[in-house]
């Protein structure tokens, strides 16, 4: 049974389909931007308006197609995927650039004490750095599940997996993701002179 979410989101699509674009705006402003942060996650600041517009032109576009087995949600996640994809072949050198990279971070369990604005500059700098250095593959599934707050079926639909392999990778992105920190941690006391061997 769909939960009232979901059906407002399939009548939307409905109307969308039959060319109702105030129905468009709504679904627009109810999803664009958790679809943005997805698409800034996986291109960059750069692409990420031109990733979101061109996914939300497809669901137009594809409204008409839109089989309610699944959710829209996820649907809309797919075809933000698709286009950051296309961005991404496109651009293969450009720096990634997520919006959430503090949270990512504190998640997987890296600064404890971000009161002082100073250290939390230095925390977001050193999650960025490791999240970067982490495939596209694994910076999807973290924004998926522990940002934008997908259910696991959701995030498994999304990235066109069966629901254990999305655990699997999810659990060895969270891993990466916390090794990539202790290293970018560590090369940052260094450059600062904190870990001078003495």
């Amino acid at each position: 049974m769909q939960d009232s979410g979901q059906a407002g989101d399939v009548e939307l699509i409905q109307r969308i389909a039959r060319g109702d674009r105030q129905a468009f705006s709504v679904l627009v402003r109810r999803h664009g931007p958790a679809l943005r942060r997805f698409a800034r996650a996986l291109t960059g600041e750069v692409a990420a308006d031109d990733v979101l517009q061109e996914a939300m032109l497809d669901a137009y576009r594809g409204a008409a197609g839109f089989r309610a087995d699944g959710s829209v949600r996820g649907w809309l996640f797919t075809l933000a995927r698709h286009r950051a994809f296309h961005h991404r072949a496109a651009e293969k050198r450009r720096e990634v650039e997520a919006v959430p990279l503090l949270e990512l971070g504190l998640a997987a369990g890296f600064g404890r004490d971000p009161e002082r604005l100073a250290e939390r500059a230095e925390e977001r700098e050193a999650v960025r750095l490791a999240l970067s250095r982490l495939s596209p593959e694994e910076r999807e599934v973290l924004v998926l599940r522990d940002v934008e707050g997908l259910s696991g079926e959701e995030a498994a639909e999304v990235l066109g997996l069966e629901v254990p392999a999305m655990k699997s990778r999810l659990h060895r992105a969270r891993l990466r993701l916390m090794t990539a920190l202790r290293e970018t941690s560590r090369e940052t006391s260094r450059e600062s002179g904190g870990d001078d061997g003495g």
